[in-house]
């Protein structure tokens, strides 16, 4: 996978398809921009906190999808859960996620 896809969810994944077999929703967005629109269900840890919520997140034994404004954020909480051993998926932009699930 090439940095922009990292950096902005472009990958070809069924976010869907994950959804449906259980997956959590993670918005990394700050409370604020959270408050302002999010996707139904999905849970907000802002991104500066995403490291300390890893183990949490190991224990659902669930696949984690992250989202937030333009897919940047996202794309590092992403790859900080992946190396703490949880199956994460950048899903980039929260409205372009939306549509796609």
């Amino acid at each position: 996978m090439g940095i922009l896809s990292s950096l902005f969810g472009l990958k070809n994944t069924d976010y869907k398809t994950l959804i449906q077999q259980g997956a959590l929703l993670v918005d990394v967005r700050s409370p604020q921009e959270f408050a302002s629109g999010h996707i139904p269900g999905s849970t907000n840890i802002p991104l500066d906190q995403i490291g300390a919520k890893a183990d949490m997140l190991l224990k659902k034994a669930k696949p984690v999808i992250t989202c937030c404004r333009s897919g940047t954020r996202s794309g590092m909480a992403a790859d900080i859960l992946k190396s703490a051993g949880v199956d994460a998926h950048n899903g980039g932009a929260w409205d372009s996620l939306k549509q796609k699930i």
